[in-house]
C-alpha cells in the first residue's frame, strides 16, 4: 500500500507539472510571441479557461502527500518554509496578472501586469525545479527527522548545502527551459497568426535547449547522487518510463517538423512524465534523502500513515481522480480549436 501511495503522489505531481507547466510556458513566453495588447490577450485567451483548474493539481498532490506521508510534508514545509512562501507569492501573483491586466485600458497599467505575470512565470519552474533538485541531491536531515536551510550558502552540495546551489540552479534552469518549450508548443497547436508563428520559431530552438539541458542535467545527477543511476538496472518502471520519454522527445520534434503541434504537445507532455516518473523509480522508496546519514531518510516505509488510513483514502482517491480528469477532459473539448482574442472589454 505505501508503494501505491508513493506512485499516486507522484502521478498527481506529474499531472500538476504537465498541466501548469503550459501555462507557466505561456506566460514565460508572452511578451516575446505576443507584440500588441490584442496578441497579449490571445494568449491570455489560450490558457484563460484552462490555468486555474491546472492549479487544483497542486493542491491534490499536497493533500495526497498529506494523506499518505505526513512526515514528509512536514519535513519539506518546515525545511523549505523560505522557497515556499516564494512560491505562493509568484502563484498569487500570476493570478492577480491574468485577472487585473484589463481592468483598466491604460497602457502603464497593462505593461505592469504583463511584466508581472512573465516575472513570476519566469520564477516559479525555477524554484520548483530547484525543489525537485534538493529532492534528488538530498537535504541535512537529521535524526528528528527535520532540517533547516539557507536559501544559499556557497552554492557547493555537500553535507549542508543551501536550498540552491551549483545543482539545484542547474536543474531550476532546465525546468524552466522545459515548460517554456512546452508552452511554445501549446501556443503554436492553440493561436493563429502572428502569435502562432512565433510560437512555432521558438519551439524548435527551446526544444533543442531542452535536450542539450537534459543531457547536462543528467550528467550534473550522477555526480551528485550516484546511486539514482546505479539503482536503474534494479527497477523496471524506470525503464519503462524511460522509453516515454525517450519517445515523447522523438514525438516533440517528429510534430514540429511536420507542423502537427498537438502531437508534439502531447508528446512534450510524455516526455515530461516520464522524465519524472524514471527519477521516481530510481529514488524508490526514499522521498527526501539525508545528506548527514542514510538511517535518516525517510522514505514510502518510514514516513507513511497507517494501513486503514491508506485503505480509506485510497477509496476516496479512486472516487476524486476520475473527476478530475473528466473535468480537464471537459474543458479541453469545450475549448477546442484555435483562439482568437476576445472583444475590448470582454474575456481576459
Amino acid at each position: 500500500m505505501e508503494m501505491l501511495w508513493f506512485w499516486l503522489v507522484s502521478v498527481m505531481v506529474a499531472i500538476y507539472v504537465v498541466m501548469d507547466g503550459f501555462d507557466f510556458g505561456a506566460g514565460i513566453l508572452h511578451l516575446v510571441v505576443a507584440k500588441t495588447n490584442e496578441e497579449r490577450r490571445q494568449v491570455l485567451g489560450a490558457i484563460g479557461p484552462l490555468w486555474d483548474g491546472n492549479e487544483v493539481w497542486l493542491l491534490a498532490g499536497g493533500g495526497s502527500l498529506f494523506l499518505a506521508f505526513p512526515k514528509v510534508l512536514a519535513a519539506g514545509f518546515s525545511g523549505f518554509y523560505l522557497a515556499m512562501w516564494l512560491v505562493v507569492w509568484c502563484l498569487m501573483l500570476r493570478g492577480i496578472s491574468i485577472e487585473f491586466r484589463s481592468h483598466v485600458q491604460d497602457g502603464l497599467w497593462r505593461h505592469f501586469w504583463d511584466s508581472t505575470f512573465a516575472a513570476s512565470s519566469v520564477l516559479l519552474p525555477v524554484l520548483l525545479g530547484a525543489a525537485l533538485g534538493n529532492v534528488l541531491r538530498g537535504v541535512p536531515l537529521d535524526a528528528t527527522g527535520y532540517f533547516g536551510m539557507s536559501l544559499w550558502t556557497d552554492f557547493r552540495t555537500g553535507a549542508h548545502p543551501g536550498i540552491l546551489d551549483w545543482y539545484t540552479v542547474l536543474i531550476g534552469v532546465f525546468a524552466l527551459a522545459t515548460v517554456a518549450a512546452h508552452g511554445a508548443l501549446f501556443l503554436a497547436w492553440k493561436t493563429g497568426g502572428p502569435v502562432h508563428d512565433r510560437s512555432k520559431a521558438l519551439a524548435l530552438k527551446l526544444w533543442g535547449l531542452v535536450l542539450a539541458l537534459w543531457i547536462v542535467a543528467s550528467y550534473a545527477t550522477s555526480v551528485v547522487n550516484p546511486g539514482i543511476f546505479q539503482n536503474l538496472p534494479k527497477a523496471p518502471l524506470a525503464w519503462v518510463a524511460t522509453l516515454l520519454f525517450l519517445a515523447g522527445l522523438a514525438l516533440v520534434f517528429v510534430g514540429i517538423k511536420r507542423e502537427r503541434f498537438l502531437l508534439a504537445f502531447l508528446g512534450s507532455g510524455a516526455f515530461i512524465i516520464g522524465i519524472l516518473a524514471a527519477s521516481a523509480a530510481c529514488v524508490y522508496p526514499v522521498m527526501l534523502k539525508s545528506t548527514l546519514d542514510p538511517a535518516f531518510d525517510l522514505t514510502a516505509l518510514n514516513a507513511s500513515v497507517g494501513g486503514y488510513g491508506l485503505r480509506m483514502g485510497l477509496v476516496w482517491w479512486l472516487i476524486g481522480f476520475p473527476i478530475a480528469l473528466g473535468y480537464i477532459a471537459f474543458l479541453f473539448r469545450f475549448h477546442r480549436g484555435k483562439v482568437k482574442a476576445a472583444a475590448e472589454g470582454d474575456g481576459y
